[in-house]
């Protein structure tokens, strides 16, 4: 998306609450204690190797103390699923829920409805899909998360797997543990990144990031958006815009996936869509999982139509054992980690503390980061 038409937005629909017809919840603080909810991963054993390591349970984003001090009660939890879990004991009575797009805490239209008490809730990340944001627009709450505080990890990520698939890393390092040396069983199908044509759907903060590190290796750049970027920024990497996302997919060598997920792309890339694309192409889906028609996926993997699909996303999170894509070959997949890095989990603990410290206070958060503010939605998820 054009951040100049995101920042627009912003500002004219989310700068006067008041201009909405939407019954909305009392947007700020009440003077009072509140009870404040948080939903992340465990580290367990691994949380004492980093102090820096405040994006799990443990570390409970480094907000335990500030909020108690100040007469806050603040419960952190990973148990989030099902009806006798530890998130929905709280859900009657909790003011600010706050969750991770790692570890997502679901907020249904039932959940929102059973919470009467709650006023706002925030993604520490970016991408907040785990919320039903037509049932929070409707009740009046504010949905909010630190915009950009991961992208640099997740755009970074990316390029990664483009090489992990291109080179054919993944069957080399099992060679290697295994007791293996088998050079041909690699290089068969291990290529150069140069030349290829490499097209992103979805050219928003991570997406032109992306571009602007595949430069350097001289491919052929394509992207598909809602709008053009920024014309410097189309002459500095050489991306060319395709208007018609179907009439690009057969062009590139590697797709890569940035778009939110919305009613409009859940399902997007369905059995249909991927026989579109060329055959042996390479995916890399950092975005959301449910983008992705999963068994559609997995088969293409299994016919050799895609050669090599790589990620971190998966719906649902954490993904099932019997989940396709843990078995389907060619796949380089990993837990939800592209941007939970140590470097980005300070950047949002820092955003969500910042956003915290406002909504007691009663001011405005950064324009940018409203997602949902007095029934209005963010475009990107419209």
């Amino acid at each position: 998306m054009a951040m100049k038409k995101v920042a627009s937005f912003a500002i004219k629909a989310f700068a006067n609450s008041g201009s909405s017809s939407v019954l909305t919840r009392q947007l700020h603080a009440s003077p009072g204690s509140k009870k404040i909810v948080g939903v992340f991963y465990k580290a367990n054993e691994y949380y004492a190797k980093n102090p820096n390591f405040v994006g799990c349970v443990e570390g409970a984003l480094g907000l335990r103390e500030w909020l108690e001090s100040q007469g806050h009660q603040y419960i952190v939890t990973d148990d989030k699923e099902g009806p006798d879990c530890e998130l929905e004991k709280h859900i009657p009575d909790l003011h600010v829920l706050i969750s991770t797009p790692f570890h997502p805490a679901y907020v249904t239209a039932e959940r929102i409805k059973q919470a009467k008490n709650l006023q706002l809730l925030l993604t520490a990340g970016i991408g907040s899909d785990h919320v039903d944001l037509k049932a929070a627009a409707e009740a009046g709450l504010t949905v909010a998360e630190v915009t950009g505080s991961n992208v640099v990890s997740v755009a970074e990520d990316e390029l990664m797997r483009i090489l992990i698939l291109v080179r054919n890393f993944l069957p080399g390092y099992h060679q290697v543990i295994t007791g293996d040396w088998n050079v041909a069983g690699i290089a068969y199908r291990a290529y150069d990144l140069e030349g290829k044509t490499v097209g992103t759907i979805g050219a928003g903060r991570i997406g032109k990031l992306l571009l602007q590190r595949l430069k350097p290796f001289n491919c052929n750049l394509l992207y598909h958006d809602r709008v053009k970027i920024d014309p410097e920024l189309e002459k500095q990497t050489g991306a060319k815009f395709e208007e018609d996302l179907d009439a690009m997919l057969p062009k590139c060598d590697i797709i890569v996936i940035n778009m939110p997920l919305t009613e409009k792309t859940r399902g997007m890339f369905d059995k249909d869509r991927i026989a579109k694309m060329k055959k042996g192409v390479l995916i890399v889906n950092n975005a959301r999982g449910a983008i992705m028609d999963a068994q559609a996926v997995a088969d293409a993997c299994s016919s050799g139509h895609i050669a090599g699909y790589s990620g971190d996303v998966w719906y649902p999170q954490p993904a099932p054992k019997d989940h396709p894509w843990r078995y389907m070959p060619n796949q380089a997949m990993t837990p939800h980690i592209s941007g939970t890095t140590i470097d980005a989990q300070l950047r949002y603990a820092a955003g969500v503390k910042d956003m915290l410290d406002r909504y007691f206070k009663g001011e405005e958060f950064p324009a940018q980061n409203y997602i949902v503010k007095a029934g209005e939605l963010a475009p990107q998820y419209r």
